[in-house]
């Protein structure tokens, strides 16, 4: 029985030909992504704004959201923020946390769950999710920081393993996934929670995976071709690796593309940020991670391996590789 390949084993694609297109496209979709950010913000969650949030689903038709908003500010709490969630018949309705304890905060969500049920006798609503200003203020923090440090802390990891070339062209992936994913949030409106910062991490520790097997064949490769000139060598690393990228992604994507369609609202952001993380990192493994090696001009001269001068010696003695030294 003949295995699934997507991809051929011998294929000889010279990516590195279009490395300028793809920076320069790459640049002006981060710098896209981060006036959207800037200019339409983000639709944080509850988990970042603070105050109450309940779902409603209608099992009929919806009413057109204006309605709802309507029905929602004759409850008496105050203006809300209603946006539809995961489906065409699902809702995301948030109000402000009213002053006061936690009690009053009880009688406001309950106060808010009696209201949308008298007024769309149908709805189905989930729990209140209740954050304090303070609370959420603390979580933003936290997220930001555990952000940074995870691409901070990747970065420094591939600089000690491999070279501290490898380490910039690390961040610089990671960053372009990151402000990419980010853009994303901002041109749908999708909700961003505490779930949207876990799927920004788990990118992040999706594309350390992938970028690791990239940057490994490279540093191979630089052993064992100490003659060939750095692009051919960075492509050749590329096609060896690249049915490896291509089936995990596709894999990947595959099964998150289920969970998009079938999975539960709650995890709808989480999903949708991971199926185009995942998309966009497996265009930075083949087009974003190695043309920074060019340009910061890695090779075999700058490229210190990790062996003894003995091994090295034994090396030069006992194996060649089409005329070259090994």
């Amino acid at each position: 029985m003949r295995l699934l390949k997507l991809v051929p084993e011998d294929t000889n694609i010279d990516f590195l030909r279009w490395r300028k297109v793809a920076s320069a496209a790459s640049f002006i979709l981060v710098a896209i992504s981060i006036a959207l950010v800037a200019v339409k913000g983000l639709n944080l969650g509850v988990d970042f704004v603070g105050g109450q949030s309940v779902r409603v689903e209608f099992p009929g038709t919806m009413p057109k959201i204006d309605e709802i908003r309507e029905k929602v500010g004759d409850i008496g709490l105050g203006e809300a923020t209603i946006q539809q969630f995961g489906s065409d018949k699902a809702v995301a309705i948030r109000t402000a946390l009213p002053e006061g304890d936690k009690a009053a905060a009880d009688r406001a969500g309950k106060q808010l769950v009696d209201g949308i049920h008298k007024a769309f006798p149908t709805a189905h609503t989930g729990s209140v999710e209740t954050v304090s200003g303070k609370v959420s203020g603390e979580l933003i923090r936290t997220g930001a920081l555990s952000l940074a440090l995870a691409m901070i802390g990747i970065s420094i990891y591939i600089w000690i393993r491999f070279e501290w070339q490898f380490g910039v062209g690390a961040l610089g992936r990671l960053f372009h996934e990151v402000a990419l994913t980010f853009g994303l949030f901002a041109v749908t409106q999708l909700q961003f929670d505490l779930n949207s910062i876990a799927a920004l991490l788990t990118i992040v520790g999706y594309s350390l995976n992938d970028t690791i097997v990239v940057y490994d064949r490279v540093r191979e490769n630089l052993k064992k071709y100490r003659k060939m000139e750095i692009v051919p060598l960075l492509n050749l690393s590329i096609n060896e690796t690249l049915s490896r990228t291509v089936m995990t992604s596709v894999s990947v994507m595959l099964a998150l593309g289920v969970l998009l369609v079938f999975g539960p609202d709650v995890i709808f952001g989480f999903t949708a940020a991971m199926l185009f993380g995942v998309f966009v990192g497996t265009y930075s493994s083949i087009l974003m991670s190695t043309p920074v090696l060019v340009w910061l001009k890695v090779g075999p001269q700058s490229f210190v391996p990790r062996t003894s001068a003995a091994t090295e010696g034994a090396e030069r003695i006992t194996r060649k590789d089409d005329g070259a030294v090994v």
